[in-house]
């Protein structure tokens, strides 16, 4: 893959890296500088890439290291992940559920991030956090219920 199609590749994928980002760091700012650093990462790896098609996994994955890195980086600093205070995508503006995704576990967080407010598809999803499609499901199933029990809504058998 040339410079040229890589460039092109990440301008296709970028509103969803920025979303995901937002999403794991809750600042449109440090969600820019993740997605910068993403791409700066994954152009400097680009030979690293072996086989083209899956492009959009690999440079998710790169990002949601970049997220993690963000994350313990601001734990050193402040003892405690601080609430994001600034708006961002719609769908996850409402506080009670921006708490009650962040409250989640991490495995379980990530799958609810990825599929719900970054629009991936749950393959998509189980490829870029390299687990088993059934893993994805499952967790996305237990991170659901989860969610519906913190939010206060009955489940509807």
């Amino acid at each position: 893959m040339d410079r040229e199609e890589f460039a092109g590749r990440v301008e296709a994928v970028k509103a969803r890296l920025y979303r995901a980002a937002y999403l794991y760091l809750g600042s449109e700012a440090d969600a820019l500088e993740a997605v910068d650093e993403t791409v700066y990462q994954a152009l400097r790896g680009l030979k690293k890439l072996r086989q083209a098609e899956f492009f959009e996994t690999w440079i998710t994955r790169i990002l949601i290291n970049e997220c993690h890195r963000e994350l313990r980086r601001r734990k050193r600093l402040a003892g405690e992940e601080a609430l994001p205070d600034t708006a961002g995508p719609d769908q996850y503006d409402a506080l009670p559920l921006r708490e009650a995704v962040r409250r989640l576990p991490e495995e379980l967080r990530q799958v609810v991030i990825l599929r719900f407010f970054a629009g991936y598809t749950q393959a998509e999803t189980a490829a870029a956090l390299n687990i088993p499609q059934g893993t994805a499901a499952t967790r996305q199933r237990r991170a659901l219920a989860l969610l519906r029990l913190e939010l206060g809504e009955e489940e509807s058998v």
